[in-house]
C-alpha cells in the first residue's frame, strides 16, 4: 500500500548527473519507495500524487512528466548509482 508522501521538496526535474547528488542522497527513499510501489503494480497517477505530492487531475503533464523523470533517475540509482555509495 502506497504511503503519503515525505515532506522533502520534490523537484519538477531531476538533475542528471553521472555521480549521486545531494538531491539523490535527500530523496533516496522517495526513488525507493517509486520503484515499490511500481513494481506491486501502482498506476502513475497513484505514485504522483501519493510519494510526489503532485495531484495528475489538476496537473496532469507535470505529474507524468516528473513521476518518469524520478523513475528513471531511482533506476539508475539501482542498476550504476549504488555503486557510488561503496567506493573501493
Amino acid at each position: 500500500m502506497l504511503q503519503p508522501k515525505s515532506n522533502t521538496p520534490i523537484a519538477d526535474e531531476v538533475h542528471w548527473s553521472d555521480n549521486l547528488t545531494a538531491y539523490d542522497k535527500a530523496h533516496f527513499t522517495t526513488y525507493m519507495r517509486l520503484l515499490d510501489a511500481s513494481a506491486d503494480g501502482a498506476s502513475e497517477e497513484e505514485m504522483a500524487h501519493l510519494i510526489l505530492g503532485i495531484d495528475p487531475a489538476r496537473e496532469p503533464e507535470r505529474a507524468r512528466k516528473t513521476l518518469r523523470n524520478h523513475l528513471d533517475r531511482a533506476n539508475w540509482m539501482v542498476t550504476t548509482g549504488y555503486k557510488k555509495l561503496f567506493p573501493g
